[in-house]
């Protein structure tokens, strides 16, 4: 079974026995067993892995993983070092330079701000290669919905940032009057000129947590 290694298995120890998380173990067995799947296996859990319960103080929430070679690691909007940067990615990086004067990394692992308690949470954590969505109503959704569930159970306050249509859909299930909800168009080339860039997402989160006792996440990468 699932082995995190942190306080998330003793939160999900239940989910994890319920019939559809079971049955989506049945099938990512035979996904895994018959075609190419990313993550690798060990890499599904990473964003729980880095960003313990207790440490979260913000929450950004993708789609599903990278569907090509050697990118997804699993965490949103990440790939590993060496891969070239993700359109997506690119564009936040230059909000980020443009909200906080933080200069575009050369590569686009994020597993620095994962481990400063961003947690990285695709709505699905698996996909099929080449096939964007393949592994979409699995039953992936239940799981991640419900380790949202927990963040908004926190009494320490959070902050989501939303972005896109699918990311803002969460909000029916944050509703923990302590959290900040920021909300804008997904960072995509095809979306981010429409409400992305100009949203100083970054800055207000830091402000937030300031604000309320909470270091600030370090947004800067190493290089």
């Amino acid at each position: 079974m699932v082995n995190i290694g942190n306080r998330w298995d003793e939160i999900l120890a239940d989910e994890f026995k319920k019939d559809y998380y079971l049955n989506l173990r049945e099938f990512l067995k035979q996904e895994y067993g018959r075609y190419t799947v990313y993550p690798p296996m060990n890499d599904i859990f990473n964003s729980l892995r880095y960003a313990d319960y207790d440490n979260i103080k913000a929450v950004i929430i993708g789609q599903d993983p990278y569907h090509e070679p050697n990118q997804a690691h699993g965490l949103a909007f990440s790939v590993k070092k060496g891969c070239p940067i993700p359109p997506s990615l690119k564009n936040i990086y230059a909000e980020l330079e443009a909200d906080l004067g933080i200069p575009p990394c050369p590569h686009g692992e994020l597993t620095e701000w994962a481990k400063q308690g961003v947690l990285l949470l695709n709505n699905a954590l698996t996909v099929r290669r080449g096939q964007a969505n393949s592994h979409r109503g699995k039953g992936w959704e239940y799981l991640t919905d419900r380790i949202i569930q927990c963040v908004n159970e926190k009494s320490d306050p959070v902050v989501y940032l939303l972005w896109g249509a699918n990311a803002r859909e969460k909000t029916k299930i944050i509703n923990n009057p302590r959290h900040l909800i920021l909300t804008a168009a997904h960072p995509s080339p095809l979306s981010a000129y429409n409400g992305f860039f100009g949203c100083r997402h970054f800055s207000k989160t830091n402000k937030f947590l300031e604000d309320n006792g909470i270091e600030p996440v370090d947004w800067r990468l190493e290089r």
